[in-house]
């Protein structure tokens, strides 16, 4: 769950994440043909591969494929996926899947892998494979993230600082839009295009690296996605500053002014999305924003205390990061 900074990651930018207690649980058994073999339990399908000849596919299968390609265990195995968190809701879904996915891996081949490292396996997986241009930020939330904090990342030195995530009594929850996201689908793929271009324009490694003034000159809608980057970098420490002095309406505030730049700004809200937005606004969240890529999904939002939350929201707390079981 990131609680502030949208589309920053691949922006080389700054985000505050945390993990959630929902996810992806995978089983890896040996086999002793060199075969991989693949089954999620929750959709009821089944994929199937020869170890050493990965062939490239669409969809959920994209991820073991990758991965096995990616890692190279020496063993056949057996992989058995299940979860409880939805799919395409903007929850990292898919940055659970390809964690849990790796460990299992890994942990059936007797290896180990420094976390920095398999972070950057896993969303190489996501961008060769799958065909989503996404950046750190989930695979880096889902393995760092401690209990009872969020996870202050910065992109351009990857630094990492846990920050106390203290709600002191507000409660943090989602509400799905009703429309799924698609990464590789949506329009997250363009946005990303439209910021390399804008980097190269610019001549500049990120867009959290150029000042307002020379974002100001480049042509629309490259100026507003590169002014919405650094003003979402801003948000993220002010939000950090308002958690670290029990600033909650501050925090709400915050949130208000992140979901106003990616519906604006950077342009990846939908009626949908909007609406959620209002239905917790009703509800009494002080503020509301979405989150994930955009173009469907979820919203979060943060309700003081004694709020009575919508129908179908989902209240978030933070958790522990990926682990073996």
């Amino acid at each position: 769950m990131n609680l502030i900074g949208e589309h920053t990651d691949y922006n080389g930018g700054l985000a505050l994440p945390f993990a959630i207690a929902l996810g992806v649980t995978v089983v890896a058994e040996p086999l002793a043909a060199e075969l991989v073999e693949v089954e999620a339990l929750d959709l009821g399908e089944r994929d199937a591969f020869p170890l050493d000849h990965v062939e490239r596919v669409a969809g959920w299968r994209a991820y073991a494929r990758g991965l096995v390609a990616e890692l190279r265990p020496a063993c056949g195995m057996r992989l058995s996926i299940e979860a409880d968190l939805p799919r395409g809701a903007g929850l990292s879904s898919s940055a659970a899947l390809s964690t849990a996915l790796a460990l299992a891996i890994l942990a059936l081949d007797g290896r180990e892998m420094e976390r920095l490292e398999l972070a950057r396996v896993c969303s190489r997986v996501e961008n060769d494979w799958v065909g989503a241009s996404s950046g750190l930020l989930d695979q880096l939330a889902v393995l760092f993230c401690q209990e009872e904090h969020a996870l202050r990342i910065d992109f351009r030195s990857l630094e990492l600082r846990q920050v106390l995530l203290d709600l002191r009594g507000w409660t943090l929850a989602t509400l799905d839009s009703g429309v799924a996201r698609e990464n590789a689908a949506s329009g997250y793929n363009e946005r990303y295009e439209e910021c390399a271009r804008a980097r190269e324009l610019l001549g500049v490694k990120w867009l959290s690296a150029a000042s307002p003034a020379d974002v100001a000159e480049l042509p629309q809608p490259l100026a507003r996605r590169a002014r919405f980057v650094l003003e979402e970098n801003a948000r993220v420490d002010a939000a950090a500053a308002a958690l670290a002095g029990g600033e909650l309406p501050e925090l709400a505030r915050q949130l208000d002014a992140s979901h106003a730049g990616l519906r604006d700004l950077y342009e990846v809200s939908t009626a949908e999305v909007e609406a959620a937005v209002e239905a917790m606004k009703r509800a009494g969240a002080a503020g509301a924003r979405l989150i994930g890529g955009g173009f469907g999904g979820s919203v979060l939002g943060l309700f003081p205390p004694g709020a009575v939350l919508p129908p179908g929201a989902l209240t978030v707390e933070p958790a522990g990061p990926a682990h073996l079981i």
